[in-house]
């Protein structure tokens, strides 16, 4: 093949496949590489390469060979040293040396037996660029041509030779798809499978949706409008709301466009689906005005209880079907759109329901007299409305005047419940001590029965156990297992539990003198590890061993005094109750030294220290101070 010849039809490989240059160049030497082992025979330890001309299509085969002196017994592994040196002029016997090796007529022999893996390896290639592609594709909308449909998906070809399969459940439902048909999707999801990549296409979801105004909302593409929430429910009804970043924006203006270009050409996409754009707002109540559109609304309560939020939207009577929609859709919509429990009541429906609360609730009644000087009108107005007779519009006003009240009080008093709960449970938690949340309940010393009733209903620690018996007892009380007994138990329990010596203060050795044993002997210091730098003023030592020596309460208390000996001896040497160690031995001779051994004396009712004078072999022979 000539040069040209070659050049162009290498050219047409790599537009056909849209693949890569070096792909296709690694591909065919990589088959070359496999057409000269299956040729020769070769091992396949042995390193063999195959560079290609992309101008002239000639293949160059190179394999690694021994070098030998005299001759050759297998030229497949072996060459003279003499050729071997052309390659490498430093090559000695015995090296391994990588040379040409081309077989004669060896573009002919490859181009029979490389021609499979040639368009095997090309084809592992375009697979390979068709997962990446589409990888980066998800999420967003890709065009392509209906190829074949039935009962459960169709399948659609796109770009670089890929087909893509949405399934039934994906479609927009009452559309037909024909043969050949240009149509859009979302990319959904792109999986890797044994034929190539599996790329599950929809139109159905409401990423979609988003897309199709991105592309077709210039504002929306460039951030100057956002969508804030989209609901959705295929070739039926979407809502969408939108807010505008920059002041001067009409969001909702921006996507329908002028005479509604905009939202026509979306609408025919999605096959007539209805779209409502409304704008976001932060204030709930209007953004679920909003969002119940078409239908006018007269009032929007709030209960934002934990766990749950409801609004109760209330609507005219000529407003209420066009506010629940056919089949609950509108209202469906809203409350998916806004995040919102949404009850809808029309505005007799409303009063009626007001008027109840009113009649039973003395509390509430007191809370608002005007109120309750208009019920025989509200009264009249709901018979004569039962009596399906025509109400004015002065009394539609009165209605909702009515509902507005009794709810936004009614509000009202629940918020503040919630508040004064809210600072009760404060207080309870905050009576109980900080350490009990971390003890475990294991640690209480319960009854295994209790404890184990206690652990499968979430008791973990002490501190949660304390807490709901002081914010309510019933809820331990009601589980099962638990009686009178067992709640008797367990407040004895949790009564005899102390907590203090989880949280201990740090305390100063030098202020150990009148602390607790636990406190000092927390620490245990060597009297021979604690030398003393500085000394203490005479009378400051002598005041402190005092408050040791003589501090009575604690005495009685069974402080360890001769554990703080050993701890702190210098404050019974400063008060003169243990001599120092004379200059002498300081400087290494050996010196005197003296002995005290502390007691308590009930006759005096203090700890006295006794010195103990060795004379001879007496051991009777003592001082008492």
């Amino acid at each position: 093949m000539a040069k040209n010849e070659f050049a162009l039809a290498f050219n047409e490989v790599l537009e056909e496949k849209q693949l890569a240059k070096d792909v296709v160049i690694s591909a065919i030497e990589s088959a070359m590489i496999s057409a000269y082992r299956r040729a020769v025979s070769a091992s396949t330890a042995q390193h063999v390469e195959a560079k290609l001309d992309p101008d002239t299509g000639i293949v160059t085969v190179y394999a690694e060979k021994e070098v030998v002196e005299d001759s050759v017994v297998d030229d497949r592994t072996e060459v003279l040293l003499e050729v071997a040196r052309k390659v490498n002029p430093e090559a000695q016997i015995g090296d391994m040396v990588v040379v040409e090796t081309t077989p004669a007529d060896f573009g002919r022999v490859a181009a029979q037996t490389a021609r499979q893996v040639i368009q095997q390896r090309i084809r592992e290639a375009e697979r390979s660029n068709q997962m990446q592609y589409f990888e980066r594709q998800v999420g967003e909308i890709v065009s392509g041509l209906v190829q074949t449909s039935n009962a459960q998906s169709t399948t659609i070809g796109l770009d670089m030779k890929a087909e893509g399969v949405m399934p039934n459940n994906q479609k927009i439902p009452g559309e037909r798809l024909k043969l050949h048909d240009r149509i859009r999707a979302v990319v959904m999801e792109v999986k890797d499978g044994t034929r190539g990549p599996q790329i599950v296409l929809s139109r159905a979801h409401r990423n979609f949706l988003r897309r199709l105004l991105e592309n077709e909302v210039p504002e929306i593409y460039h951030g100057i409008v956002e969508i804030r929430a989209i609901a959705r429910e295929p070739g039926a009804r979407a809502k969408v709301a939108v807010s505008a970043t920059q002041a001067g924006i009409d969001p909702v203006g921006a996507c329908v466009g002028i005479k509604g270009v905009r939202i026509q050409a979306i609408v025919k996409e999605l096959h007539d689906e209805k779209i409502d754009i409304i704008q976001w707002d932060q204030d709930p109540i209007i953004y679920i005005s909003k969002a119940i559109s078409p239908a006018r609304v007269n009032g929007v309560y709030l209960v934002d209880a934990e766990g749950s939020r409801t609004a109760t939207v209330v609507v005219g009577e000529d407003q209420l079907s066009l506010a629940i929609g056919r089949d609950g859709q509108n209202a469906r919509l809203a409350a998916k759109l806004t995040g919102w429990r949404i009850d809808i009541k029309s505005l007799s429906e409303a009063s009626s329901d007001s008027l109840k609360k009113l009649l039973h609730n003395a509390d509430l009644a007191a809370l608002i007299p005007a109120a309750v000087e208009s019920i025989p009108q509200i009264q009249e107005i709901l018979a004569k409305k039962a009596e399906s007779r025509p109400l004015t519009p002065e009394e539609y006003t009165a209605l909702g005047q009515f509902v507005d009240r009794v709810e936004r009080r009614t509000i009202q008093i629940k918020e503040e419940a919630a508040r004064v709960e809210e600072e009760r449970t404060t207080a309870a938690r905050a009576e109980v001590p900080a350490a009990a949340f971390n003890m475990p309940l294991e640690q209480a010393g319960l009854k295994e029965h209790i404890f184990n009733i206690l652990t499968e209903a979430g008791f973990e620690t002490v501190g949660s156990l304390l807490f709901a018996l002081k914010t309510d007892a019933n809820k331990v009380l009601g589980l099962a297992g638990i009686g009178s007994k067992a709640m008797q138990n367990i407040e004895e329990v949790v009564a005899a539990l102390t907590f203090a010596e989880l949280e201990p203060e740090p305390v100063k050795m030098e202020e150990a003198t009148i602390a607790p044993v636990a406190e000092v002997v927390a620490e245990p210091v060597k009297a021979e590890e604690a030398p003393v730098e500085k000394k203490q003023p005479e009378a400051s030592a002598k005041r402190d061993a005092k408050n040791v020596v003589e501090d009575e309460e604690h005495a009685k208390d069974g402080v360890a005094l001769d554990e703080l000996f050993k701890m702190k001896p210098e404050i019974f040497q400063n008060a003169g109750l243990v001599e120092e160690e004379s200059s002498d031995k300081k400087k290494g001779k050996k010196g005197k030294k003296k002995a005290v051994e502390l007691q308590f004396d009930e006759g005096l009712g203090a700890v006295v220290g006794r010195k103990i004078h060795k004379r001879g072999d007496s051991a009777t022979d003592n001082d008492w101070e």
